[in-house]
């Protein structure tokens, strides 16, 4: 499920699959189930012939057809394009025919179904006052449904692409908890549709919520004071039991409520509690300890990865960069007199590249002026090939921070790498905007490109560089709870905004 939510077609076309298989279930239960007596009792009432298929049959057909081409045409053509912020006032304009045409068409066919109010009230007028008013509630209460499940699953997709930024700031937020969300709610929306029994929609609402409150309070709470004790499974399961009685009676009441009927009510509070339980409590054991256990190999990777840290850390001290700078220096001094000025200033911004890589490239932190400075003499070696041609735009805009941060070396320079890389074309029009600035210790940082395939020939096609997945890793490790990366791309554009609190 995360990987679809990682992948917005893939997921779509899911979602297509997942709301067509209802649409047929339902009408293929109610083609074969045949017919109660609740519908008929009613026209019994009003003295009033009843028909199988005029009354019962199509109509609900309709209906079911109504509502399921609705939600298609909602949540998959006429909602996204708000959240894109495209042409939003045409969108917003469709929704609203598509909510009166899908009122008026259920409208319609209520007028079969509930034909019997005919035998109730005198004229037709108030009829029909009643059937279209509550067939305009329900194509409104669609399109309420169609525009909650849509947030909740637009949040869900920006949470889950950038969870390593999100979640240290709120622990309770998980990939494992936002799906199980989505899940519930997209499978409360079908059965409200599919108007199926007040008891199990009510009952379908209530465990699934009172499922992950539990999970999120026994996993950050129960958990971690029962394992001090002697026995911390039978004392997480005593705390388990104490706070599943705790909660009867206010969700007891809140049903009542709703249902005006405590033996419903009752059923459902206990089925609830039992699930909780048998099921809930006894899988936020288990995965706790694997999170432990996970955390344990976490611990262990990262020690060794310290020890290889130093190890290659020692073999980088053995270079000697004064080879290379006096290479690159006669190359320079040779640049200078051929009178080669760009040749020449590519060597020398590749000369302080070089020192830099070296030497700050080896400390925890160092001035952000100097990750600055590094960062324009990549972008200026890199114009030396760009500037010459007049459909390639190269924005920047650096503003050195009027106080001394500090930063971890190498942090900001792949996003640029891979606009350079991504971003240009000699054959196409392209652009790089790049801004950089530091307000009240906090870094904002944005790049926004152009994207380019490669070209078959092109020796960069395979070479993916370092990779945003590294670079997530890198400051999860060097700033968590501290940063906030957000990336999104289209078909022709690639966009990064990155802030860091850097004090």
């Amino acid at each position: 499920m995360i990987n679809l939510l990682k992948h917005p077609e893939t997921f779509r076309k899911a979602e297509a699959g997942l709301v067509t298989s209802v649409y047929m279930i339902l009408v293929f239960s109610m083609a074969t189930a045949g017919l109660d007596d609740t519908p008929k009792i009613h026209f019994d009432e009003a003295r009033l012939p009843f028909g199988y298929y005029e009354n019962y049959v199509f109509p609900n057909l309709i209906r079911y057809t109504v509502l399921f081409g609705a939600f298609l045409l909602l949540h998959f053509r006429l909602v996204p394009p708000l959240f894109q912020k495209e042409e939003v006032f045409s969108h917003a304009f469709f929704i609203f025919l598509t909510f009166l045409g899908t009122g008026l068409l259920l409208g319609v066919a209520d007028t079969y179904t509930r034909y019997y109010l005919y035998g109730t009230y005198n004229t037709e007028e108030v009829v029909y006052s009643i059937v279209f008013r509550d067939s305009l509630i329900d194509a409104f209460v669609l399109v309420l449904l169609v525009g909650i499940y849509s947030v909740l699953r637009h949040a869900g997709q920006l949470v889950i692409n950038d969870s390593e930024t999100i979640q240290p700031r709120y622990r309770t937020i998980s990939k494992d908890s936002l799906v199980a969300l989505a899940v519930w709610f997209i499978s409360l929306v079908l059965l409200v549709i599919a108007e199926m029994d007040a008891e199990l929609v009510l009952g379908w609402g209530i465990v699934i919520p009172s499922a992950l409150a539990l999970y999120i309070f026994a996993f950050f709470r129960l958990i971690p004071a029962s394992l001090a004790t002697k026995r911390p499974f039978l004392y997480y399961m005593l705390r388990i039991v104490l706070t599943l009685v705790a909660a009867v009676i206010p969700l007891l009441f809140i049903l009542i409520a709703l249902t005006n009927d405590p033996d419903i009510s009752l059923g459902i509070v206990f089925f609830n509690t039992t699930c909780q339980f048998l099921i809930t409590a006894p899988l936020a054991w288990i995965l706790f300890k694997r999170y432990a256990r996970d955390n344990e190999e976490l611990f262990t990777l990262k020690k060794e990865l310290g020890q290889t840290y130093a190890s290659v850390d020692f073999l980088r001290s053995q270079i000697n960069p004064h080879f290379l700078f006096n290479a690159l220096n006669t190359i320079y001094g040779t640049a200078i007199q051929e009178k080669a000025e760009r040749t020449s200033e590519g060597i020398e911004k590749l000369g302080d590249m070089m020192r830099f890589m070296l030497q700050e490239n080896m400390q925890e932190k160092i001035p952000l002026v100097r990750e600055t400075e590094y960062l324009t003499n990549y972008i200026s070696l890199q114009k030396l090939r760009t500037d010459p041609i007049p459909t390639i735009l190269v924005q920047v805009e650096i503003q050195q921070p009027t106080h001394p941060v500090q930063i971890a070396p190498m942090l900001l320079i792949p996003f640029v790498e891979n606009a350079f890389k991504h971003g240009i074309s000699f054959r196409e029009p392209s652009h790089i905007m790049i801004s950089l600035e530091v307000k009240e210790h906090v870094l904002h940082f944005d790049v926004h490109n152009s994207k380019h395939d490669r070209q078959g020939n092109d020796p960069e096609k395979n070479n993916n560089g370092i990779g945003l997945p590294n670079v997530r890793q890198r400051l999860q490790l060097l700033y968590p709870g501290r940063h906030e990366l957000m990336v999104r791309e289209n078909v022709r554009e690639f966009f990064v905004h990155l802030t860091i609190r850097l004090q």
